[in-house]
């Protein structure tokens, strides 16, 4: 059977800007017939994330990130719908989803590896699953509940950056619906900004590139920062967490400002922000939603249940077509987009 496939072209390297070209399409193809216990699975959605950035150079910098291989397929979040199966709990018109998914348009895999979605969870939007109910939104309800360390009634304020990202955008409303009484987000365009505020719920929004935000920050914390979101690391956490308080915390979720440097995960702080958050006693420690696997069943349903309340806004920016993947993770990375990053393959 012949299909389309995207593989690695080229690596940016460790400190370049990743490119739409550092992808390519071409032909290939899959076994006409499948073995005992595999499934064949046309695709449907494929997740595109920062994290991917690691996985373009030959060394990923973790312990838990395979590198992607030059000139061989792509892998991440994926869903798609079965066309065929020899897998027991498995039938064809099953939707699925994995991790690792080839970011082609027709695979066929090992049925142990999928996991069955019900689409009635998320009001049939099957997209989410890779989003706000999937490993992003585990992120953020694990990241808020194991690291955060919020109580209702604290009258505790939150700061995210990245805030209108597809982690960010729902951490910022995860921490009100845990008991934040202030939730304040950093994004990078005043209509990111104005979507936090006006759809999403946050009290207020810095756009990063306008006026001074120490200052900004000042007057929307006038008491100060409890938990620090943070997604970008670099000059705008060193920020916020100048103006953290006393046994405040930090959720280490992404580092994207670095991911283009050739630096340690987690990179140091500089020496001042370092000895601010050792006299303040501010947490900062390693964040793996990989670590939290006994709780990822229920929090998926809480994030479902929110969804379907109407309590947990998702946003979604989709891209149409295996071809503009590339694209999609150019644009991605520079910050272009709001919330999740998700190409469509086949309807």
């Amino acid at each position: 059977m012949i299909i389309q496939r995207v593989v690695l072209n080229s690596r940016p390297g460790k400190n370049g800007v990743p490119v739409a070209e550092n992808f390519r399409l071409e032909q290939s193809t899959i076994a006409d017939t499948i073995q005992a216990g595999q499934v064949r699975v046309k695709t449907l959605f494929l997740s595109v994330d920062p994290y991917m950035r690691c996985r373009m150079n030959e060394d990923t910098g973790s312990d838990y990130l395979q590198p992607w291989q030059l000139l061989e397929v792509a892998d991440g979040g994926g869903i798609g719908v079965v066309e065929e199966s020899k897998h027991d709990n498995l039938a064809e018109g099953d939707f699925v989803t994995s991790f690792t998914w080839p970011w082609q348009t027709v695979a066929i895999l090992d049925g142990s590896l999928l996991q069955k979605l019900v689409p009635q969870l998320v009001n049939g939007r099957l997209s989410y699953f890779l989003g706000a109910a999937g490993i992003t939104g585990l992120t953020a309800l694990l990241g808020v509940r194991e690291k955060g360390h919020v109580a209702v009634g604290a009258g505790q304020t939150m700061v995210v950056s990245g805030a209108a990202g597809a982690c960010g955008s729902l951490a910022g409303q995860i921490g009100r619906l845990e008991g934040c009484s202030r939730v304040v987000g950093i994004a990078g365009t005043d209509e990111k900004c104005s979507i936090l505020v006006q759809e999403m719920g946050f009290d207020a929004a810095i756009n990063y590139k306008k006026g001074n935000v120490a200052e900004q920050l000042r007057e929307l914390c006038p008491g100060g920062v409890d938990v620090y979101f943070d997604n970008v690391g670099g000059d705008i956490s060193d920020t916020v967490i100048s103006q953290m308080n006393q046994n405040s915390h930090i959720i280490l979720c992404g580092q994207i400002s670095q991911y283009n440097k050739d630096v340690p995960y987690p990179p140091p702080l500089p020496p001042d922000i370092e000895k601010i958050r050792k006299e303040r006693n501010i947490t900062r420690e390693r964040f793996l939603v990989l670590n939290y696997m006994d709780k990822h069943e229920a929090s998926i349903l809480q994030l479902c249940q929110w969804i379907q309340e109407g309590k947990l806004k998702v946003r979604e920016t989709m891209v149409e077509g295996l071809a503009n993947i590339g694209a999609a993770f150019q644009s991605m990375m520079s910050g272009g987009n709001i919330g999740k990053q998700i190409v469509s393959v086949s309807k």
